[in-house]
């Protein structure tokens, strides 16, 4: 599975707006800035979360972005899928609309596995929760375990 720079970038971003609790507006350039993101790919992926109901926008001096609602209603999963679609797919597909037949049948029933296990993560863990430096129980026992950090 491979986690695009879109993806990792506004994740970023709507922590660099979770972690002003909503106190005023963050201006896409500060986000930029603070993050070293591209501002021109930042504006960009900011409508989308825009669209996806992640943030608002205000216009103004004093304007900015801030995040649609509580930092602790909004997932991980939330923010992906709003600037790339579904979490798991397979060329393009979401593995439930897959058939495979033959020597190929056990797939599918591996790619919704998957995409279950990374939907559970990334579902449980809330924009609240990385703001505060907390990762959820499992979560933080997964990333414990050394192996996790081994590329085989």
């Amino acid at each position: 599975m491979r986690i695009s720079a879109r993806a990792d970038y506004a994740v970023r971003a709507c922590l660099e707006i979770a972690v002003r609790d909503g106190a005023e507006p963050v201006k896409a350039e500060t986000v930029a800035a603070d993050q070293d993101i591209p501002h021109k790919f930042l504006e960009g992926i900011l409508g989308d979360l825009r669209r996806g109901g992640i943030v608002v926008s205000r216009r103004g001096g004093n304007g900015g972005y801030l995040l649609a609602r509580a930092a602790d209603t909004i997932t991980v999963a939330d923010v992906v899928r709003a600037v790339e679609g579904p979490i798991v797919s397979v060329r393009g597909e979401r593995p439930t609309a897959l058939a495979y037949s033959g020597a190929a049948e056990p797939l599918l029933p591996l790619w919704v596995a998957l995409r279950a296990n990374v939907r559970k993560i990334l579902e449980g863990v809330t924009l609240d929760d990385l703001a505060h430096g907390g990762l959820p129980e499992p979560v933080r026992q997964l990333a414990d375990d050394p192996a996790a950090w081994h590329n085989p």
